[in-house]
């Protein structure tokens, strides 16, 4: 059960029926507004126009797209892809940024000839009548998607009602360059069409950096990480959260493993209890899955190897690149020492390594001391 009291498949499917619903409403109203753009364009021979009817005309293929693509993401987990198809939605917005770097560099190319060998527009009232009422939908319609876009956590939503209040500047762009052009007889309608070509390349562009982004795998959330950590640090017994790792396999489908620091005096049955338990809050609460829960064990009723843990913390962080140190466990009698650095991008994990182990084995020569690399994967 969710926050709103839906089961997780009853979300998800409430979720793609918003999406697909709204992309309709996106697409119906895009259609209506290129066809009449298109036949202004053609009468009035304006290229700014034409563009920007071809920019409506793609903005109803990419929600098309996007449809297809929450269609196919929403399809059941299978023996071949056991985690389910949610990043097939990352897949359809990489195709959805290449139909937008498409439509502009085309928009680019008709621009410039037109700029070289420049054509008289000729409008009429009723052609700017229709420009006017289109900047207006458009404002309206990506208020609209971008709001429902947040309402469902939707990444591609809220890109594209962004990208309708973007269209809306454009349009008035080419509404002013019309007026300019009944006012004072100055053309600048393929340089408009120029500037429109640009701004949907750019789009474009940013739109494919972000899905890559998804794709490639980004730092987690910081709002999420921070809360899974506070939950597990709430549980009696545990004393710290570390090595917390999200994996994203579609939005809203996370999954992810975490090391708690736990006396050493626990026994496994207290400890199944303790994971099953850490599980099923965190799901509850953030709706990240727990896959898997590993351990590390901390010194309880030792003076000695407080005293040195607390010595050891101090030369190790006295680092700028070393983040944290955790897992630290220390047998006395055996002379061993073991524990975690979290080491920034900022010092190769060799080199870091290097310098610690030189340091720490210096300060406490007797000692076996095995310390494991940790990547900073999350706040």
């Amino acid at each position: 059960m969710n926050r709103n009291g839906k089961t997780g498949a009853q979300a998800e499917l409430s979720r793609d029926a918003v999406i697909v619903r709204t992309s309709i409403v996106g697409i119906v109203t895009n259609v209506f507004l290129a066809a009449f753009k298109a036949v202004i364009g053609i009468a009035s021979n304006s290229i700014a126009v034409i563009l920007d009817a071809v920019n409506n005309l793609s903005d109803a293929l990419s929600s098309i797209i996007t449809i297809v693509g929450t269609k196919l993401a929403g399809m059941l987990p299978d023996k071949k892809h056991p985690l389910g198809y949610g990043r097939i939605e990352y897949l359809s917005a990489m195709i959805v940024s290449g139909i937008v770097l498409y439509a502009g560099i085309t928009s680019a190319v008709a621009s410039v000839k037109k700029i070289i060998r420049p054509e008289k527009p000729d409008y009429s009232t009723v052609s700017l009548v229709i420009i006017a009422v289109a900047v207006v939908v458009k404002l309206i319609l990506g208020r609209y998607v971008k709001a429902q876009g947040k309402k469902v956590n939707s990444g591609s939503l809220i890109a594209s009602g962004a990208d309708a209040s973007f269209d809306a500047v454009l349009s008035s762009s080419v509404l002013a360059s019309a007026l300019i052009y009944l006012a004072s007889g100055v053309s600048l309608e393929a340089w408009v069409g120029a500037v429109i070509s640009v701004a949907i390349v750019r789009s474009g562009i940013e739109m494919m950096k972000e899905t890559l982004d998804d794709i490639l795998g980004t730092r987690a959330d910081q709002e999420t990480s921070k809360r899974i950590k506070e939950i597990l640090r709430g549980i009696p017994g545990v004393r710290g959260a570390y090595d917390l790792l999200i994996s994203d396999y579609g939005p809203g489908k996370n999954f992810a493993s975490v090391h708690l620091e736990l006396p050493d005096t626990m026994t496994v049955e207290e400890l199944d209890r303790l994971t099953r338990k850490a599980e099923v809050k965190v799901y509850k609460e953030t709706g990240v899955v727990l896959t898997g829960v590993g351990v590390y064990s901390y010194n309880t009723g030792n003076d000695e190897a407080s005293r040195i843990r607390d010595d050891v913390i101090a030369r190790v962080t006295a680092h700028e690149w070393a983040l944290q140190l955790h897992g630290f466990y220390l047998d006395v009698e055996r002379k061993e020492m073991r524990f975690d650095v979290v080491m920034s991008f900022a010092v190769q994990p060799k080199e870091g390594l290097a310098i610690l182990r030189k340091e720490i084995r210096e300060a406490y020569p007797g000692y076996t001391v095995r310390i494991s690399p940790d990547v900073d994967l999350s706040d």
